[in-house]
């Protein structure tokens, strides 16, 4: 019994780490304007590939861009990138999931079937071939994502339909002639939000690192608009000269990742989701 408090201290310190780096990324995508010091698509070729100085504190890329509002503005189309995917997947994910789970029968079947297909493909290759058959573009990277996200939200939710169903709550409101649509709706979903919620955080970190290779491989978000990936790649030529343009779109995209999986950590713990 002793080890409880220390165990509460260490899952809300993960969970207020990540809380933090979530308000952070979103402070910072929002207040981009204001936060950057120059326009992240203003050019100065004299100052290409220039050191951190105190007028420009991340340096200069090739062009003379000021990195730092590059890096400011990137923020932007992770966070984009990242909130749509998860709320389009996870919509589509939960009205699979449930259907399959409360329905059962052939319709779980052939929905899990489906879902089985695409879990099937590697999923940052199958996020190439759609990028590349539509085209280089932020919402054709939306689009392949959340063509592939969707899955693994049905999986998590068509286990808790399967196991909420059958709980007395749900036999009670059946008894007192509630409708399937009703009971799911207002006697099964709203239990499935907590390892959903856990998931989301997860597949958000995922998004971003996806977007981040497509962006790295031209299939992402096109220039001028800064995208960390976008960044990486434009800097590679340069990595012995300038390490400092790999260096800092790099650390913006393991900081945010790391600090989304410690809210996820810290949310599965709160929410006790594998003791229940």
């Amino acid at each position: 019994m002793a080890e409880r408090p220390a165990y509460r201290r260490r899952h809300r310190i993960t969970l207020a780490l990540g809380v933090v780096t979530l308000v952070t990324l979103a402070a910072t995508a929002a207040f981009a304007p204001w936060l950057a010091p120059a326009d992240p698509a203003q050019q100065d070729l004299a100052g290409g590939l220039s050191a951190p100085s105190i007028e420009h504190p991340l340096g200069q890329d090739k062009l003379g861009r000021d990195q730092l509002s590059r890096v400011v503005f990137g923020a932007r189309v992770s966070l984009e990138v990242g909130l749509t995917t998860v709320i389009v997947s996870l919509l589509i994910g939960t009205v699979v999931g449930a259907a399959a789970g409360y329905a059962g029968g052939a319709l779980d079947f052939w929905l899990m079937r489906l879902v089985d297909i695409v879990m099937a493909f590697p999923g940052i290759l199958l996020a190439i071939a759609m990028s590349a058959a539509l085209g280089p573009s932020l919402g054709h990277v939306i689009i392949a994502l959340c063509a592939i996200g969707w899955s693994g939200y049905a999986r998590v939710v068509r286990g808790e339909v399967l196991r909420l169903k059958a709980r007395d709550h749900v036999a009670a409101a059946r008894a007192i002639g509630a409708g399937s649509v009703r009971v799911l709706i207002r006697h099964v979903l709203p239990l499935t939000m907590a390892p959903v919620l856990v998931q989301a955080t997860f597949g958000m970190a995922a998004a971003i690192v996806a977007e981040a290779s497509l962006s790295f491989l031209g299939l992402g978000v096109q220039p001028p608009t800064p995208s960390w990936g976008a960044m990486i790649n434009d800097a590679r030529p340069f990595l012995l000269v300038a390490p400092h343009l790999t260096v800092y779109p790099g650390l913006a995209i393991v900081v945010t990742v790391i600090g989304l999986n410690f809210l996820g950590d810290g949310l599965r713990d709160w929410l006790d989701v594998r003791g229940r």
